[in-house]
């Protein structure tokens, strides 16, 4: 008898929570004077009319702005990008500030720029990004302390079940860097969207749930305690 061949077939991905509880929905948006303070950076939302200026020149460099479309040519044009994203009822952008002294930026100087974006408050998750920093804090505690306040906040004060980070998959330092936090990787979209130079980038995802949370806050913890 002759046999069929059958194409590759997939295989079903089994229920990890078969048993699941209904989660409660996220608390959106993030009340206007919420702010974010750790021992090395403090996060406050931003106000792009009064931090553009500061966050252009501390951001005012090349290598900062490539892999993140947009990169502005003058202040007025950060702070258009800024309100036009801020605009958006599923995005929360912060302005990073640094505590004390640390790289080339005095206690108290603009030191970058994050987000929460793609907010679902229905379904308890959000995505963290937009995350641009002057090159003399990278390498430092600014970056593990910053997804911890963020994580942190999103996790036991929103409320979500699910956090996400994504980045171009030419960008190996940024994927090293969110793997780094505790995420796991969760695949990569494939020609995702355009780059600054009209190229389409893949995107490479990970993922924070709720039940990878209390692992990865230990390690980042631990992880700051080590670089302080």
């Amino acid at each position: 008898m002759r046999q069929t061949l059958e194409p590759d077939r997939f295989e079903p991905i089994p229920d990890p929570r078969p048993s699941d509880e209904v989660w409660p929905e996220m608390t959106w948006p993030v009340p206007a004077d919420a702010v974010l303070t750790g021992d090395t950076v403090r996060l406050t939302a931003t106000d792009p009319a009064a931090d553009s200026g500061e966050l252009f020149a501390a951001l005012d460099h090349d290598v900062a702005w490539a892999h993140v479309p947009g990169r502005p040519r003058d202040p007025r044009q950060l702070e258009d990008i800024l309100r036009d994203l801020g605009s958006s009822g599923e995005w929360q952008l912060w302005t990073v500030r640094a505590r004390r002294a640390i790289g080339d930026r005095p206690a108290g100087a603009v030191i970058g720029v994050t987000a929460y974006l793609d907010a679902h408050q229905r379904d308890a998750w959000l995505e963290i990004g937009f995350t641009v920093y002057t090159p003399s804090v990278w390498g430092t505690a600014v970056n593990p302390e910053t997804k911890l306040l963020l994580l942190a906040y999103a996790f036991d004060t929103l409320g979500v079940g699910r956090v996400q980070l994504k980045t171009d998959v030419r960008n190996q330092r940024s994927q090293q860097a969110i793997a780094r936090l505790g995420a796991r990787y969760e695949g990569t979209l494939r020609r995702h969207f355009r780059r600054s130079d009209g190229t389409v980038r893949d995107s490479v995802l990970f993922s924070i749930t709720s039940e990878d949370w209390p692992r990865v806050r230990a390690s980042l913890d631990s992880r700051l305690h080590s670089i302080r």
